[in-house]
């Protein structure tokens, strides 16, 4: 993704054009297969940026029900300097203290009702996390480092035994002691200590082509492996001198496309580490591309799918719990979409208008164009997918019906549970969330 205040989401955090086609192969939450009891993972990205022009603030998850129905939240992002470190601070494009912890909340946007103080050492949006949790004590929050545009340093951060020992000493000394730099009153040592629960990792891609500043190595994969290790033993070690039986998570985010999980994951060896990895569940086919396709289907023949991906996976050795099936709350969408039919697959001019980017925009703008009556709901019911079409605009995306077809899959093949890319874009009402949480319990 592109960052800017308003328009910073163009891919968003997990998005990517997929280079490559295949066919695939031949909370304590009640539902699991056979109908025995089992959790599942629900996990939201809450995006940094959203809390401008979509004014999407932490309160927003506790007033539309949403964080009564998470297990975790990823903050995305924390970025990675040239330098190999994590860090923040007020740099426009690279860091954005003010969001993270100086920004006041007033009563009406504070989650506890009580607005922020001028002196307390912690504001923004982690006092925020910090007060939710609060209100619900299962639930962590991750700290989620890189995304599409933040992936730039991770290839040099991770590239030798000593940047690596580096690089994760900084990250838990930044988000988990919570030793944030001093901005005005706010910040200082330990400032935001118990805020974060672990660490998401969302190097876009290790081994081969992201962003076009991202620095990629043929070394990447074997380098990623000895990271993931890195951030568990010093993770666990943090963990031990704390003795009060804390355990901090470590997650990643990772690819759909075959030839990138075998150019950069070491899937057998960093499952080991992990303790659950959240698939690429969309952006299979992005608007950039001449023709409309499927963003996130469940099933496709000889395409990328959330089946091809789950399976991809297992392939390569990883146990089907700790597989999370990332599921999009925005579409994909072109105009110009002739060739006539209900649009699916046929030429476009280029991506649709959108509120804040051109081709990618939010559920609960779609769900309006949807009710309007101006655009009819087509369905592929053997493959999983919706889309939108008025005859010119095309807009592939996920509604509740595609999402209690996902959970079924989840509960079917004993996945670990659904991630979400993004909070913001759901309804203010939590639709999306909602079907997720009862699709998952079986209701």
């Amino acid at each position: 993704m592109r960052r800017s205040m308003l328009g910073r989401l163009a891919v968003a955090a997990c998005s990517l054009s997929l280079l490559t086609a295949f066919a695939p192969a031949g909370g304590d939450d009640a539902g699991a297969p056979g109908g025995s009891g089992r959790s599942y993972k629900k996990v939201g990205y809450f995006t940094q940026w959203g809390v401008y022009g979509r004014d999407f603030q932490v309160q927003d998850l506790e007033a539309n029900g949403s964080a009564g129905k998470l297990t975790h939240i990823n903050y995305a992002f924390g970025n990675v300097s040239a330098e190999g470190r994590c860090f923040t601070g007020n740099v426009p494009g690279e860091a954005d203290a003010w969001a993270d912890y100086a920004r006041p909340l007033d009563a009406a946007n504070s989650v506890d009702g009580v607005a922020d103080t001028w002196d307390q050492p912690l504001a923004g949006n982690f006092n925020q996390l910090r007060e939710l949790k609060a209100k619900h004590p299962g639930l962590k929050v991750l700290i989620s480092l890189g995304g599409w545009s933040w992936s730039t340093h991770f290839s040099d951060a991770a590239l030798t035994p000593a940047s690596r020992r580096a690089f994760v000493a900084s990250c838990i000394d930044l988000y988990i002691k919570g030793n944030l730099p001093q901005d005005g009153t706010r910040g200082g040592a330990g400032a935001a200590a118990g805020v974060f629960d672990g660490i998401d990792l969302d190097w876009e891609w290790p081994g081969s082509a992201g962003d076009t500043d991202t620095t990629y190595r043929p070394e990447d994969k074997r380098n990623f492996t000895e990271l993931v290790k890195e951030f568990r033993t010093q993770l666990d070690a943090y963990a031990r001198s704390q003795k009060r039986g804390t355990k901090y998570e470590l997650t990643a985010f990772v690819p759909t496309a075959p030839a990138k999980i075998d150019a950069g994951f070491d899937v057998r060896r960093i499952m080991r580490d992990l303790d659950f990895v959240n698939l690429q569940g969309y952006d299979f086919h992005v608007s950039g591309e001449p023709r409309t396709a499927q963003q996130s289907a469940l099933y496709a023949h000889g395409d990328f799918s959330v089946q091809g991906t789950v399976e991809a996976w297992q392939r390569r050795g990883a146990p089907a719990h700790k597989l999370v099936m990332g599921m999009p709350f925005y579409g994909q969408g072109w105009t110009g979409v002739s060739g006539g039919g209900n649009g699916m697959g046929q030429p476009a001019t280029g991506p649709a208008p959108a509120t804040w980017a051109a081709g990618y925009e939010d559920y609960k703008a779609l769900k309006k164009l949807a009710d309007s009556g101006a655009y009819q709901v087509h369905r592929d019911r053997r493959g999983g997918h919706a889309w939108l079409f008025d005859g010119t605009t095309l807009w592939t995306y996920d509604d509740p019906q595609v999402l209690r077809a996902k959970t079924g899959y989840v509960r079917e093949h004993g996945l670990g549970g659904a991630m979400f890319w993004s909070l913001d874009a759901d309804t203010a009402d939590g639709e999306l969330i909602t079907a997720v949480d009862r699709g998952l319990r079986g209701r």
